[in-house]
């Protein structure tokens, strides 16, 4: 070991090619070696994992020193009445956060209760979006109109490179000079940002080559990925998805200590009025906890909480107590490909009968949606309650959070 340490240290041989030379977990033991070395700290905590890295090193990280460990927990069971997702579920989620486990599976209680939440996919497409550079205003509506006039061909160019995704459809857009074509895909079980951005690579091609427009960039920030964004809101991108239960009066009282009345007066002057006048993206109480915890315990990519955040919460008074629904317009899951097919992660989609492909390709991401969409509204009614009793600061005192 000593050894190739003097060789990385000379520049003989370079940190992230150890793979190349060693079997993949004594390279990640003489890596994390050397960076002790290097800053003095005492990395043998993220040097003890379960997960076999063989693949792990290839497809998922690089420069790998070891695993960082979350505490894993469970809420549920939760009923679900999908179209994809029907029956009953344990979440998993993986978090650091105190009290948001208790949180969400009190929410859980509360819609199987009510026997589980109504949920639909209401439009399923993963968008990349190449910019090109035109020569004039006029040039710029010429190459607009190319695309449009010509999905067919545009379809056929970018499927080419894929044995599963489908260009459905295209929007386009200009701002002077500026062509972004936004590309939307059908990506069955993967989140398919990877497909995305290959076939859509192909299409921007033959648009270059047919218009004489320069192809800047295969991504031109009009997709709109892991960025804050009102388009991703309004015209969707990955799933977009609404859950919602009825919850009676009684029930209200019985599990949230609060009445129907007050849980819509918080939901309309917190979520509502609250984040319009704070000009938020969300508005909705937390369902980035929920979005997170679950996307870290199934191997989804954690930057797309962004999107998954953009999510609104309505309480509808209605006779006999309230209909509380979620909707979130831009939630992008997988269940092959990325992180999923780490074996921790892989465990957790199992447990929710979701792992892999489907045999019907996209009804298990579809049906993994219908449940993190589920588990949202869980913690939204979980967190309402809370603020309605008045007893969020108590909760967290009497579990042992709150800091003094």
């Amino acid at each position: 070991m000593d050894e190739y340490i003097s060789k990385i240290r000379s520049g003989d041989l370079k940190l992230y090619a150890l793979e190349k030379s060693l079997p993949a977990d004594d390279a990640v033991s003489l890596r994390r070696k050397y960076i002790e070395e290097e800053t003095g700290a005492d990395l043998s905590a993220v040097g003890t994992y379960t997960i076999p890295i063989d693949r792990v090193v290839t497809r998922n990280i690089e420069n790998m020193i070891g695993c960082v460990q979350i505490p894993l927990g469970v809420a549920g069971p939760l009923t679900v009445k999908g179209e994809y997702a029907n029956g009953s579920f344990w979440l998993p989620l993986a978090t650091t956060e105190g009290a948001l486990v208790a949180s969400i599976n009190r929410g859980c209680s509360a819609i199987t209760k009510a026997g589980g939440t109504e949920v639909r996919i209401l439009r399923d497409g993963m968008t990349r979006a190449p910019i090109f550079a035109a020569k004039s205003v006029a040039h710029a509506a010429e190459v607009a109109r190319w695309a449009e006039d010509n999905l067919l061909l545009l379809k056929v160019a970018a499927e080419e490179t894929t044995n599963h995704g489908e260009l459905i459809g295209l929007t386009t857009y200009t701002a002077g000079t500026s062509v972004f074509i936004r590309f939307e895909f059908d990506t069955k079980d993967a989140m398919g940002m990877n497909m995305a951005t290959i076939a859509s690579e192909a299409a921007a091609h033959l648009i270059e080559e047919e218009t004489k427009a320069k192809l800047i960039a295969v991504s031109g920030n009009m997709c709109c990925d892991k960025k804050p964004s009102a388009i991703n809101i309004i015209e969707g991108r990955g799933k977009t998805v609404s859950a919602g239960v009825f919850l009676s009066d009684e029930l209200v009282s019985m599990v949230f200590k609060t009445n129907s009345a007050t849980l819509a007066e918080v939901n309309t002057r917190k979520n509502l009025t609250g984040s319009a006048r704070a000009a938020s993206f969300g508005f909705n109480a937390q369902a980035a906890n929920v979005v997170a915890a679950m996307f870290i315990a199934c191997g989804q990519d954690p930057a797309h909480v962004v999107e998954g955040s953009n999510a609104i919460t309505t309480v509808d008074l209605v006779e006999g107590g309230v209909y509380v629904s979620v909707t979130l317009p831009s939630l992008q899951v997988g269940t092959i490909g990325g992180g999923t097919s780490i074996a921790t992660q892989n465990a957790c989609l199992s447990t929710l009968g979701v792992a892999g492909g489907a045999e019907n390709p996209g009804d298990n991401a579809k049906a993994f949606a219908e449940i993190v969409a589920s588990g949202v509204l869980a913690g939204e009614l979980s967190l309402l309650g809370a603020l309605g009793a008045q007893h969020l600061g108590k909760a967290h005192r009497e579990l042992g959070r709150g800091e003094k």
